[in-house]
């Protein structure tokens, strides 16, 4: 949800653009789906098939944009750098005009992370590829990726361990068969380690130490936890890492996957070739040299500190991860109900409450979706979780429970979710009561901003018709809307025989219009 609550769309590419794979076929079959991995190091993009639960990739295309390398220590990104991606983003577009725009996800990670929302580059982004970009917080990036991977493995019981190195982080996940146990996200990448450590191209047995103890010390917070998992095998999933595993085996330091003495001899003829321009081992890319001697210090400290003795590379990753979640939600299969149940269940809201609470909110949605032109599939889903969760705030205090509710969505790491969804959702539990929060929604992606409003009036109005928490079936009202004006008209004696509901109509009418809505009741 680059909006959070919208999407759009853009015809194949130019045949001489950049891309790892053959040019992409002119006319995707009507059922495709497609997913988009903005990573720090490289795009991709997929085009593919739900086939008897297996995948049938169409096409694929990848250009090496290291955004990553763009990325300024205050959170902003080099002009340079935005408009090699806007290029990129811009050719993947035209491949997925053809596409129904329901069925493409566009996803962007660790750099897209840390910009600053000044800089605008999502936005900008989502013009130049014609479809919505979500940003994904780390533990759902390591999600995605195992998702995507465990799909690719044969099936069994026992633990794995995933590692994806990208270019501004790691993702390392212990799962068992289709489920992620333990996931974890480390601001250690093949780019950012390069750019750190191996300055003006030098490599040298200093700099490969400094970087290796660097990642040593971002993995030291998880590394008994994932040593003590009890994992049986290892499986990377990354670009670095499939470019190691051919490395390797070119040169016959290895026969099945990787190794630690692979890996050590790896290092060795890196130190002997002395800079990164020399680095010409059969099966290492002119893309990918630039950003090799970081992602071999990251994996070696992987080894090393993880106590890994073979890993084996996955084709499948984060973008086949997408593709399976979205096959997934169209089986309504959603891993976001199963986040919202689960943490209902461990703050103990009410739920009997909150399922009458989320009865009228979509009631009254029904009514006003035209009007407001609330058609988006999201914004039903996001309405009913935000009635859900109205009150999970309540766990920590009754005083402000509201606010406490806001910040626990809008922080917690919730599956399924993009940061988007969370910022939108957290918005809608915050303006539930009290004064409307106009500064959260001004806050929100532009195009998310007056349907995320209006939203959160229909969920303000649910929670008040039910604020005596009586079981008695409490009138839906007939609602239609003009405009930002909203009319309500109760059942005839209802509102003087419910006085009290009568004055907070009232009073939240008047919170309303300093929010630019109206309120008529009848």
């Amino acid at each position: 949800m680059a909006d959070a609550l919208d999407q759009a769309a853009s015809s194949p590419l130019p045949a001489n653009a950049p891309t790892d794979s053959p040019v992409p076929v002119a006319a995707p079959p009507p059922d495709s789906l497609a997913a988009v991995d903005l990573g720090s190091n490289s795009f991709h993009l997929i085009v593919a098939r739900s086939d008897g639960g297996t995948l049938q990739v169409i096409d694929r295309y990848k250009e090496m944009v290291r955004l990553g390398e763009g990325l300024t220590s205050d959170g902003f990104l080099r002009e340079d750098v935005a408009e090699r991606a806007f290029a990129c983003l811009e050719r993947m577009g035209q491949r997925l005009r053809d596409i129904d725009p329901a069925k493409v996800r566009a996803v962007g990670t660790n750099t897209l992370r840390q910009l600053r929302p000044e800089v605008h580059f999502v936005e900008e982004a989502e013009r130049a590829l014609g479809h919505p970009i979500e940003v994904i917080a780390g533990r759902e990036e390591a999600r995605l990726i195992y998702l995507g991977v465990a799909h690719g493995l044969a099936i069994g019981d026992e633990k794995r361990l995933v590692v994806d190195i990208g270019g501004g982080s790691t993702e390392l996940i212990i799962g068992q068969g289709f489920m992620p146990l333990l996931r974890e996200s480390l601001e250690m990448g093949c780019v950012s380690v390069s750019q750190r450590f191996f300055v003006n191209d030098k490599i040298s047995a200093k700099a490969m130490e400094k970087a290796e103890l660097f990642c040593a010390l971002e993995l030291r917070p998880v590394r008994e936890v994932v040593r003590q998992s009890g994992w049986a095998t290892a499986t990377g999933s990354s670009g670095t890492i499939k470019s190691i595993a051919g490395v390797v085996t070119n040169a016959g330091w290895s026969e099945d996957g990787i190794t630690l003495e692979a890996l050590d001899r790896l290092r060795e003829a890196m130190i002997a070739c002395g800079r990164v321009p020399a680095l010409d081992f059969k099966g290492l890319s002119d893309r990918r040299r630039p950003v090799f001697a970081g992602g071999v210090a990251v994996l070696r400290a992987l080894f090393q500190n993880l106590a890994i003795e073979r890993m084996r590379a996955s084709d499948q990753a984060l973008r086949e991860g997408l593709i399976y979640e979205m096959i997934g939600r169209t089986q309504h299969e959603d891993v976001r109900e199963r986040t919202v149940a689960t943490l209902c269940r461990r703050f103990d809201v009410d739920l009997d409450h909150a399922a009458r609470v989320r009865a009228t909110a979509l009631a009254l949605f029904a009514q006003v979706r035209d009007a407001w032109a609330l058609a988006h599939p999201n914004h039903p889903l996001m309405l009913g979780w935000a009635a859900d969760l109205h009150e999970v705030g309540l766990a920590v205090a009754h005083n402000q429970y509201h606010k406490h509710g806001a910040y626990l969505i809008q922080y917690a790491d919730l599956s399924g979710f993009t940061r988007q969804e969370q910022d939108v959702l957290a918005a809608l539990v915050l303006g539930h009561r009290r004064r409307f929060p106009i500064d959260a929604f001004l806050a929100l992606p532009r195009p998310a901003r007056n349907c995320a409003r209006h939203l959160c009036v229909l969920l303000r109005l649910a929670v008040l018709i039910h604020r005596g928490r009586t079981t008695a079936d409490a009138p839906e009202p007939v609602v239609a809307a003009d405009g930002d004006t909203l009319r309500l008209s109760f059942p005839p004696g209802w509102m003087a025989q419910h006085p009290l509901t009568c004055v907070e109509l009232e009073d939240e009418a008047e919170r309303l219009a300093a929010a630019g809505i109206g309120v008529e009741i009848r």
